[in-house]
């Protein structure tokens, strides 16, 4: 029961951000996502190019 009443103050500690920032670091994280996956989609497209070209 402690443990859960010390939880309960901490909790009223902290401060959550807002709904804008938010939406605002989901949608750079999402960003981010998709660049890095276009990124490595095109690098395994040009080393899979190259291999199939001129090693195989």
């Amino acid at each position: 029961m402690v443990f859960l009443r010390e939880v309960r103050v901490e909790l009223r500690k902290t401060s959550f951000p807002d709904r804008h920032l938010t939406t605002k670091n989901t949608a750079i994280v999402i960003a981010f996502s998709i660049a890095i996956a276009l990124f490595l989609g095109g690098l395994d497209m040009g080393f899979s190019y190259i291999l199939n070209t001129y090693i195989l």
